[in-house]
């Protein structure tokens, strides 16, 4: 079994390969600069990359929001309550992230507005609300919908095992203060998790970029639907998914070093 690298080791070990990755970003942005199908192709491209960062931020953050309270549920002292959040963990885990955005999309938004719209029609008829009726939801709603709630059951894990990583002895003292069990959890508990859950709720957060070409399927101008758009029209696939692996990489790599920073900051700032 291979042994965790020594401090030593760490120190020597520079990152070469950001440095090879680097020169040839620079060689194919030259490329870029200087090739004129490439150069066509990037700026059709680098239209999608505005709708590829809105996805991803809103999905991520409403899929950590109900990943947290799907874990609180699976933390709760109520039996009911934690076999509902197990069961709504093993369904979504065991959906492909694929068949889920086209269930949201083609069945699951439909029928939620029809559904919301057959319960508020009698209210607004008897003026007891505003006549706010729900027509339909763009594709990009939906394919945001989709990945929050893909997501969320992966991240309700991560937060469930940070959760469990802290010493119960805290938290019986923190009892024995007094402290509510709002105020443990906010001055005892995640402090110390934050640490235990930092790292792969970032790597979800990564993957979370790449995921968000997925939607593309539904016609959404991300980054791989103009993509295939352009390819279609022109039939440059080459050059077409080289600059959009070039894109994505860009994004990927710049994030992942980015949290990576954070990462380290985070494991230098002193223990509570």
């Amino acid at each position: 079994m291979a042994l965790p690298p020594s401090p030593r080791h760490e120190k020597d070990d520079r990152p070469w390969w950001l440095a090879v990755l680097v020169l040839i970003g620079i060689i194919l942005a030259a490329v870029i600069v200087t090739n004129d199908i490439y150069a066509q192709v990037f700026r059709t491209v680098v239209n999608g990359v505005g709708i590829t960062v809105f996805v991803t931020l809103i999905a991520f953050v409403l899929a950590t929001v109900l990943g947290l309270g799907i874990a609180l549920l699976g933390l709760s002292d109520s039996i009911v309550l934690r076999q509902i959040a197990r069961f709504y963990i093993e369904i979504i885990r065991g959906i492909p992230i694929l068949v889920l955005l086209f269930y949201i999309a083609f069945v699951g938004a439909p029928g939620f507005v029809a559904a919301y719209n057959f319960v508020i029609t009698p209210l607004v008829k008897a003026g007891l609300t505003e006549p706010i009726l729900v027509r339909d939801l763009s594709l990009m709603w939906r394919a945001i919908i989709a990945l929050m709630i893909g997501y969320s059951s992966f991240i309700a894990e991560i937060f469930r095992a940070g959760f469990q990583s802290v010493d119960l002895g805290q938290i019986e003292a923190a009892k024995s203060l007094g402290l509510s069990r709002y105020r443990r959890f906010r001055l005892v508990v995640f402090p110390q998790a934050i640490r235990v859950i930092f790292p792969p709720l970032s790597n979800d957060f990564v993957s979370m970029v790449k995921d968000s070409s997925l939607v593309s399927v539904l016609g959404v101008a991300d980054i791989t639907q103009m993509g295939k758009v352009y390819a279609s029209g022109s039939f440059r696939f080459f050059e077409t998914y080289s600059i959009v692996t070039y894109i994505y990489l860009i994004l990927t790599i710049g994030l992942s070093l980015f949290l990576r920073r954070i990462e380290k900051k985070m494991k230098q700032m002193p223990r509570r």
